[in-house]
């Protein structure tokens, strides 16, 4: 039984030149960095003439996945709080999602284990996964520097922080509605302040929010962007309800 089990292990492994050559990764003729990204402690115990594992790599590419997920929430959600952005990274940047990552680019097949590891169906085990996922980010900023490992890592965010604002329900109002208006091709959606009363000290502002000349909401605060969050909420409800039907 055990060597069924070690054939098919060997069957479906991938070499680090030819995954390099499928997901198009830049590490040129020198694969090193790549082949030590994807070998495990396991494998290191097994063969006296390698010198490394992907632990420090893996380290590594964590802290650059904790930078690049970061400073891409902060630019892409403008108006996320700062304890928001805290828990969307750390639901981007968590084991399971990492593994999917991994999962994604099919690295169990092309991860360097040892006998009994491949035995007992590591390559879909999540912290493997994870583990390897980061080291490939380690090993592409070591090559390359952080512009490559970020063009690598950004994909992956903009495909599945839909997903997590979900889960967290942390996407605000004016995000929302954006996301909402974009996806069916409505364009931006644009705020205007059509009132101002009270003193300086106590001010109310109204604010309606248009897509292509239409008011779809409104809303007041005692600032401006309260009074937008306000009516986004209200024209994201009023889209969604069914109630109407809206062309634009």
């Amino acid at each position: 039984m055990f060597k069924k089990n070690s054939s098919q292990d060997v069957e479906k492994t991938e070499n680090p030149a030819d995954l390099c050559r499928r997901l198009n990764l830049p590490f040129g003729e020198d694969l090193r960095l790549l082949t030590r990204a994807l070998t495990h402690s396991s494998y290191l115990n097994e063969h006296a003439d390698i010198v490394a594992d992907n632990e420090r790599l893996e380290f590594l590419g964590d802290a650059v996945l904790d930078f690049v997920v970061g400073a891409w929430i902060y630019n892409r959600f403008p108006e996320m709080p700062e304890g928001d952005m805290t828990r969307l990274r750390s639901s981007l940047v968590r084991t399971e999602t990492l593994a999917d990552f991994a999962r994604m680019l099919k690295l169990g097949d092309a991860m360097r284990l040892g006998r009994g590891e491949a035995q007992t169906g590591a390559r879909n085990n999540s912290v493997l996964l994870c583990a390897v996922f980061e080291a490939v980010v380690g090993a592409l900023y070591q090559r390359n520097d952080l512009p490559v490992a970020r063009d690598f890592i950004l994909p992956f965010l903009e495909s599945s922080a839909d997903k997590h604002l979900t889960q967290l329900q942390l996407m605000d109002p004016k995000s929302r509605l954006q996301e909402y208006a974009q996806a069916r091709g409505w364009g931006i959606p644009k705020y205007v302040t059509v009132q101002v009363v009270g003193p300086d000290h106590a001010r109310i502002f109204s604010v309606e929010v248009e897509l292509k000349g239409k008011s779809i909401g409104s809303g007041t605060g005692p600032s401006k962007h309260a009074a937008q969050l306000v009516a986004a909420q209200t024209g994201y409800e009023n889209l969604t309800s069914g109630d109407a039907e809206w062309t634009f």
